[in-house]
């Protein structure tokens, strides 16, 4: 069998899993967030931190709720860094220079997880587990109570009640993510991730000496890496490590669990709104995308030439032979079209438009399908633009899903779609202009611009991801990436719940002749069309100065 035809095969298999999951995880999502009911935990919980669950709130208050949440998870996270020294488990590691633990605390409290160390060479059990593991599944959750907050303003009407931030929170992680990271660990387990809590050990003999490695509770902390599109690994090497990914299997498994939820929650959108037609068009718009993007890039890596690639059998720099190039494209195409990531390869070793490609996916604003919550809540947006332009076309006020989309709901989209570009584009800026942060570079020119953009694009839109060969453990960039992930993560917030608020007060405008058919396909075209011009006409200038430079001289 060809490596292309494998390649076809592992996309087929992945596609019917995901078609399998779609029906009943959107449905009980929906139902989880519609519940009235709360399980004996949740009460505990909600006794403990002294909710009310059954509140409802106004978008400011649902707002102040999530802030005033994740501002306590950084100083915990931050603390937790600071104090290793002194805990137990911290397999001697010592605390984590304060540059770097503000970093890794807005990080993996903003879902980014972006990170700039050695996992297994600074962080000890009790931060892996009762830190940045925890932060996986409450950052996922966060993003998936913003959204449904959002499908909540298109399904109320007359009110500005968007739901009760803290019920959102705890039925996400209780409910859905638990439970779903519970039956994932002991597959992962299955295929041979590691999961215990031993020591550092050296492993083998080698010239020159011999190597150390350490344990951990990797498979709980992979899967939920995966499912909740976070992406911080246990070991450096992310998802390419043995201890993390060791088989084709576990790695197309890791793959599907990137996408479970982002897929399924536009059948939760379908389902909430009362019209599931509205969620089928939302998944073709995202389905679109995503295949036509990890054809493109599995076509740039087998798409080779010269005798040392022909022997390969592709582009193999930086991959992994357990892999392929095939497993190591849709890999690539998963975590950058999503918030998650991790890496089963190293994508500055990607042909000059396959980077480009990562980059691309990252810059679209990763909605296709996205991050647990912020990719449905990114693609909503676009499609109040796609809305709005084609209600410019025809002379009439836009409206989507019986909602007018009026001056205060565009300027509230715009707001949104400006805020990563604006970050993105000004620090590296920034970066290049400086004369310090160039000496992290490890390339010059085309290659080593796309390094900087690379980090700047993956922190500010929440992805994670490195590009590699930046050393980005320099206060420069701890410091002005961390900025990027909170201003990424949380500014568009403010934005998803002031649009959300505004959309529940309206009352429902009925149905005319002239109102434009948001579940069709031509509808469908219109939004992917309306996304790529977009980021096309943001990001072409700096995209030809780094990979497209790089692949045309290549």
């Amino acid at each position: 069998m060809s490596p292309v035809t494998a390649g076809v095969l592992q996309l087929l298999a992945l596609i019917a899993a995901l078609a399998l999951a779609y029906r009943p995880l959107g449905d009980y999502m929906a139902r989880v967030y519609s519940s009235k009911k709360h399980y004996k935990p949740e009460k505990w919980i909600y006794k403990a931190i002294g909710a009310n669950p059954d509140a409802e709130m106004r978008w400011p208050a649902y707002l102040r709720g999530i802030l005033a949440f994740s501002a306590v998870s950084v100083l915990f996270l931050y603390g937790l860094q600071r104090a290793q020294g002194v805990l137990p488990g911290s397999l001697g590691f010592v605390a984590i220079d304060p540059d770097q633990a503000f970093n890794t605390a807005a990080s993996f409290v903003a879902n980014t997880n972006w990170q700039s160390y050695y996992g297994e060479q600074a962080m000890g059990h009790v931060v892996q587990t009762g830190g940045l593991a925890v932060q996986n599944f409450l950052s996922a959750a966060v993003g998936m109570a913003v959204a449904v907050a959002l499908v909540r303003g298109f399904a109320r009407s007359r009110t500005g009640e968007l739901g009760n931030f803290w019920s959102d929170l705890v039925r996400g992680t209780v409910r859905i993510l638990l439970p779903i990271s519970a039956i994932g660990a002991v597959v992962l387990v299955a295929c041979g991730v590691i999961q215990n809590f031993s020591g550092i050990h050296e492993v083998g003999q080698f010239t020159g000496g011999s190597q150390q490695w350490n344990g951990g509770a990797v498979a709980s902390q992979e899967v939920i890496k995966e499912l909740g599109t976070n992406g911080g690994g246990y070991f450096n090497a992310n998802s390419a490590h043995p201890f993390e990914n060791p088989t084709p299997f576990s790695n197309l498994f890791e793959i599907f669990l990137i996408l479970l939820i982002p897929f399924a929650m536009t059948r939760t959108f379908g389902r909430m709104v009362g019209n599931l037609r509205q969620g089928y068009a939302i998944l073709a718009t995202m389905g679109i995308i995503w295949i036509a993007f990890t054809g493109l890039m599995m076509w740039t890596e087998f798409a080779h030439h010269g005798p040392a690639l022909d022997a390969a059998g592709g582009a193999m720099e930086g991959k992994e032979t357990r892999f392929g190039i095939a497993g190591s494209s849709v890999f690539a195409v998963a975590t950058t079209l999503t918030s998650t990531g991790a890496v089963n390869s190293f994508h500055s070793s990607y042909t000059g438009f396959g980077g480009g490609i990562t980059m691309l996916g990252m810059q679209l604003g990763e909605i296709a399908p996205g991050g647990v919550g912020s990719g449905l809540y990114g693609m909503l947006i676009m499609a109040i633009i796609a809305v709005f332009i084609a209600g410019l076309m025809v002379g009439r006020t836009p409206e989507y899903l019986g909602k007018k989309i009026g001056t205060r709901e565009i300027k509230l989209a715009a707001c949104y779609i400006l805020i990563t570009p604006a970050l993105v584009l000004c620090f590296t800026a920034a970066a290049m202009a400086l004369p310090t942060p160039g000496n992290s570079m490890t390339n010059s020119g085309a290659h080593g611009f796309s390094e900087i953009l690379y980090a700047y694009t993956s922190g500010a839109n929440n992805n994670g991801s490195a590009f590699a060969g930046l050393n980005a453990d320099t206060q420069w960039f701890n410091s002005t990436i961390g900025i990027a992930m909170l201003l990424g993560r949380f500014l568009s917030m403010v934005f998803v719940l002031a649009l959300a608020g505004s959309l529940a007060e309206q009352k429902p405008v009925p149905e005319t002749a002239g109102t434009l058919r948001t579940d069709k396909p031509l509808y469908a075209g219109l939004l992917v069309g309306t996304i790529l011009i977009i980021t096309g006409l943001t990001y072409f200038p700096a995209l030809a100065l780094g990979p497209l430079a790089e692949g045309l001289a290549s």
